[in-house]
């Protein structure tokens, strides 16, 4: 940086300078390059009348003018300079000081578990409920680790090439591989304990289905053999509704065993989606095999009606198949209100909602089955009284009827279920004023809950945290006498970046910790709330 001050009449130039504080004095020193410097006493009479006389003729206005601008001149001007951090370009290099897990190293890099035991291992903070802190490595180690054992880069990437191809095969022959796995399981014991398949039909929803196939099951034997020795319209669209209520609660009993399936790195959040499934799939096969099939028997025996033989053994059946129909009803409605009372919503709502499918299911499907046998037993009542079999091919088409709407529920229920629908308008406003009464938060945007089904509720949210808040929290946890001395001591802009550092990455880390204790306090104060995302602004 230079400067120089140039005078000319009452006029005065300054150049700035960027780099140190200059004070601008009344005598300066001229350089020119025409000749040699000249004194400050050997200047141009214009320029000594401006510095110190008023020229003739000048008002007393201009007097004080003169000697504003002379008294201007002599006052000291300070420049002060802002001291700026140089921008630090970060390369890909920079990456090398990013944090890997064991798993990542122990896959990435094939390498093995001893391989890593002579490492630095960093104890940083769980991204898990279950454990507080985890060990992670850096990755320029475990990279120079990987290049120690495999020589070369391309040594390396001839073992992943390899590895990726056992993956493969080991894919190919999953189901020897399965059994492989089992037995292993089973000779060193389960890491986790599980809960088995068959305790889940001992009880809820899957008590409720088992006792319904069992009951549909008989009851589409005897149904049909009524209709093979009676020939009634009505008895084949009752046996035709049995069998598709059995086959359509076997897919329920499918559906549960499913749901019950661990999440796995193709499916992060699990299986529960599948009840819907298997109920959506049923509500659709009893559209088709059971109202499809009743409404072509019934129009078949509209248009060709034929004699109808002794109803004696119908009537048993249908009145077997009445209490079978009701008890298994009962049991559904039982489920159904001991889940609604838990849920603290009606009857109605617990139906509507879907909460639970698969007892859904089964209580409109039993429903139906009542309503359908005293229709069915009505309409061959008055065939037999009237001898007119017209009367059997509407209630044939009546039943059919009676199964389409049922389906039609089934369907759009479960529908709407897999879309993802928001939960409930309070129960979203008590997560929101949950959040928002947290005094490290600010404000909080874009809010989403989402149920995910079975009582699953993924909520996100955008997160305006209060930066001063989280700071405190930081502040608190440490030593102020020794932060003091570490303040005192920074003299110089290398010093001064390296406590900055420091600290910063510290208030960042207790940043994410009062995420995770957010996240923690939506959990435990609403169960129904599996996965939340916090995004912080």
């Amino acid at each position: 940086g230079w400067q120089t001050s140039m005078k000319s009449g009452s006029l005065c130039y300054v150049l700035p300078c960027n780099s140190l504080p200059v004070q601008l004095m009344s005598q300066v020193r001229v350089y020119t390059s025409n000749g040699p410097k000249k004194d400050p006493g050997s200047e141009d009479t214009n320029v000594s009348s401006a510095e110190g006389t008023v020229p003739k003729g000048a008002t007393g206005q201009d007097a004080n003018s003169a000697g504003q601008k002379q008294s201007f001149l002599k006052e000291p001007i300070q420049v002060k300079v802002k001291a700026v951090l140089k921008k630090r370009e970060y390369g890909p290099k920079y990456t090398q000081n990013n944090f890997i897990t064991g798993v990542r190293a122990i896959n990435e890099f094939c390498l093995k578990s001893s391989d890593l035991d002579q490492l630095r291992k960093i104890k940083r903070r769980s991204p898990h409920d279950d454990t507080e802190t985890f060990t992670v490595y850096l990755r320029s180690d475990v990279e120079a680790k990987s290049l120690e054992v495999w020589g070369s880069p391309e040594a390396l990437a001839r073992e992943r090439k390899r590895r990726k191809e056992a993956e493969i095969e080991y894919r190919e022959n999953l189901f020897r591989n399965q059994r492989l796995l089992k037995e292993y399981k089973e000779f060193f014991g389960n890491t986790k304990p599980r809960s088995s398949t068959a305790a889940m039909f001992l009880k809820g929803p899957g008590k409720v289905v088992m006792v319904a196939i069992c009951i549909n099951g008989l009851n589409f034997f005897f149904k049909l053999l009524a209709w093979v020795y009676t020939g009634s319209a009505s008895m084949f669209s009752e046996a035709i509704h049995s069998l598709a209520d059995t086959c359509n609660q076997a897919l329920l009993a499918l559906g549960i065993s499913q749901s019950a399936r661990t999440p796995d790195p193709s499916h992060p959040y699990g299986f529960t989606n599948m009840r819907y499934i298997a109920s959506l799939i049923s509500g659709v096969g009893i559209f088709m095999m059971g109202a499809g099939l009743s409404w072509y028997h019934g129009i078949m025996g509209l248009l060709h009606p034929h004699p109808i033989e002794s109803l004696l053994w119908a009537y048993c059946i249908l009145a077997g198949s009445l209490v079978s129909e009701g008890a298994t009803l009962l049991v559904a409605i039982n489920e159904i209100r001991r889940s609604a009372r838990a849920k603290g919503l009606s009857f109605y709502q617990y139906v509507v909602q879907s909460r639970d499918p698969s007892t859904n299911v089964v209580l409109l499907e039993d429903a139906a089955a009542v309503l359908s046998v005293a229709v069915a037993a009505t309409c061959m009542g008055l065939t037999s009284l009237t001898g007119n079999t017209y009367y059997d091919s509407l209630g044939s088409l009546g039943v059919g009827t009676l199964l389409g709407t049922v389906s039609a529920f089934l369907i759009y229920t479960n529908t709407e279920a897999l879309l993802g629908k928001s939960i409930q308008p309070e129960q979203l406003q008590r997560l929101t004023e949950l959040l928002e009464s947290d005094p490290v938060v600010r404000a909080i945007h874009d809010v989403k809950a989402t149920d995910m089904g079975m009582s699953k509720v993924r909520f996100k949210a955008e997160v305006d945290f209060d930066g001063r808040v989280v700071t405190r929290s930081y502040l608190e946890k440490q030593d102020i006498e020794q932060l003091l001395q570490e303040i005192q001591q920074v003299k110089t802009l290398e010093e001064l970046e390296a406590f900055m550092l420091k600290h910063g990455e510290n208030i960042i880390d207790t940043l994410g910790a009062e995420v995770d204790r957010l996240e923690k306090d939506l959990k435990q104060r609403n169960p129904d709330v599996r996965h939340v995302d916090l995004e912080i602004l």
